[in-house]
């Protein structure tokens, strides 16, 4: 997971829309860096592949609230999504040419001890999470923890941002920390199967 002071975060802020592109393909590459070790032995698992669509992989940004206000106005208001109240978080998403995706997180509330808030007061501003989009998040962690022995944070799939189903896995990255993979599921569409993941 990365600080601010090793990405271009306040790019993402820029007036100039090359500058906010640019500062967006440097977040996501980072991000997807940071995944590799654990996804790319994943994705040799046909059964696991077949269940994700990868072109749609979002990585997600912590950044304090200040932060948050600066990107979204920059980026034209996104709107907010609708997040779970226990989730204590605030999120929209950018997506910008060649199908990079983010999403922008930040706490609801700085004082509280919510995922986000804990990451802030840890790490200060970076990537907090990578996210895959599937088909069916029960069937790939349970694929996941038969095939590699890696738990998923939630014994079951729980609600997500805007009526998603997510559970997320706590992986080993190339830092030498962790990072978290989420998976997420939106109900009543279907993932290519075999979609060619980055």
């Amino acid at each position: 997971m990365s600080s601010s002071s090793a990405l271009n975060v306040a790019g993402l802020s820029s007036k100039n829309i090359a500058v906010r592109t640019a500062s967006a393909a440097e977040v996501y590459a980072r991000g997807l860096a940071l995944a590799a070790p654990a996804v790319s032995s994943w994705l040799a698992n046909q059964e696991f592949l077949g269940l994700l669509d990868g072109r749609l992989v979002t990585v997600g940004l912590a950044v304090f609230p200040g932060t948050f206000a600066q990107i979204r106005e920059a980026n034209g208001n996104p709107r907010l999504a609708d997040v779970p109240p226990d989730q204590d978080a605030k999120e929209f998403e950018l997506h910008f040419p060649t199908e990079i995706s983010l999403d922008i997180l930040t706490t609801a509330d700085p004082t509280a001890e919510g995922a986000i808030a804990r990451y802030l007061k840890r790490f200060g501003e970076g990537i907090q999470q990578v996210e895959y989009r599937c088909s069916d998040v029960d069937r790939a962690t349970a694929i996941l923890r038969r095939e590699f022995g890696i738990a998923p944070v939630y014994p079951q799939a729980r609600p997500g941002t805007d009526g998603a189903r997510i559970n997320f896995l706590l992986v080993p990255a190339n830092t030498g920390r962790k990072v978290l993979i989420e998976l997420y599921e939106i109900p009543g569409t279907e993932c290519p199967v075999g979609g060619a993941n980055r």
